[in-house]
């Protein structure tokens, strides 16, 4: 499928994905910058053995911030994507992010955000359908990958909360 011709319910759909990776980008940085200084380490130690080098860092708390960090970045990467695809597409992309929505502890953040990673899947396999159902390919392809790591990212948040 060239630039002609889109569907405006794919399109519609093309910029759903892109406001929710907006606000998962910044969901999960800010979450990390607030969250750093809420809740103590468990046994004064991170997961991953060290101090995350991410925004409130610094502190003597804990918040999965390597991991925060590196999927912040994954999204914005989607993000990007789905805006380029959009435009190809002939549509305006979206400027909008979706609710942000933070929660007050750390495992009410990570719930929040797996929650957020599993209604990704959903939508990106909506997309698929409706890309394919266009033979539009380059959005098959496209929605393919980001839905293989919004499911490492679920299963990342569910290994975070002690649910992988």
């Amino acid at each position: 499928m060239d630039s002609q011709g889109a569907g405006s319910d794919l399109l519609s759909l093309l910029n759903q994905a892109l406001a929710r990776e907006l606000q998962v980008c910044i969901q999960y940085m800010i979450q990390h910058a607030i969250g750093a200084a809420r809740e103590p380490a468990p046994s004064g130690k991170t997961p991953e053995g060290k101090r995350s080098s991410f925004v409130g860092s610094h502190s003597m708390y804990w918040l999965p911030g390597i991991t925060l960090k590196k999927i912040a970045i994954a999204e914005m990467r989607h993000a990007e994507s789905i805006a380029e695809r959009i435009v190809h597409l002939g549509g305006e992309p979206t400027t909008e992010a979706s609710d942000i929505v933070l929660g007050q502890a750390v495992r009410e953040m990570l719930e929040l955000d797996r929650e957020e990673e599993r209604s990704a899947i959903v939508l990106y396999q909506r997309i698929i359908a409706a890309a394919q159902a266009q033979h539009d390919e380059e959005t098959v392809r496209l929605f393919q990958g980001i839905l293989s790591q919004e499911e490492k990212h679920h299963q990342a948040f569910s290994g975070l909360i002690g649910q992988g």
